[in-house]
């Protein structure tokens, strides 16, 4: 099953996402994205790791997240990235130039042979005004782009505001 939860800054979908984790009942790979490139992005992830349970597994992985899922799917566990926005950005700041939507589509097949509980966790940044810099407008652009492949091959689609979610699509009924 993929699950993807969407929402914006602070909304409370990772941890939405991790009660959906835990509620698998299944062991748990988190894994994390982000990069600690400043002091105030060093405490985010201090955050997160103090609110997430000590017997999940820990995989950092800034960049290579299809390898790691086409690894993680082969068994019957729940996988929680968090978040495909920091990923994203991740890949925005290394490779630029890149093919994008080849960079989704490979994403997407790494699920082909999913033996596991997929939950996403990424930022719905649509929402607001358009960005000034080229850059951020490709970022946003990208973002939409990623969260709409996502959305249609997830079985479970959640948007998260003010803490509460948004059943978006839910196959599974």
């Amino acid at each position: 099953m993929i699950t993807l939860v969407l929402g914006g800054a602070r909304s409370g979908k990772s941890r939405i996402a991790q009660e959906l984790a835990s509620a698998s009942l299944l062991p748990v790979v988190y894994i994390a994205t982000a990069t600690a490139l400043d002091e105030e992005m060093a405490r985010r992830i201090e955050h997160h790791q103090h609110n997430r349970p000590s017997d999940w597994h820990l995989r950092e992985c800034p960049l290579d997240l299809s390898a790691a899922l086409q690894e993680e799917t082969q068994q019957p566990q729940t996988i929680l990235v968090d978040c495909l926005t920091l990923w994203l950005n991740n890949q925005l700041f290394e490779y630029p130039e890149q093919d994008f939507s080849a960079l989704f589509e490979e994403l997407v097949n790494s699920l082909n042979a999913n033996n596991a509980n997929v939950i996403f966790v990424a930022n719905e940044v649509g929402l607001g005004i358009i960005p000034l810099g080229e850059v951020s407008r490709k970022f946003v652009d990208e973002a939409g782009r990623l969260n709409q492949q996502l959305a249609q091959i997830a079985d479970k689609v959640f948007f998260i505001a003010a803490g509460l979610p948004l059943v978006l699509k839910d196959s599974i009924q």
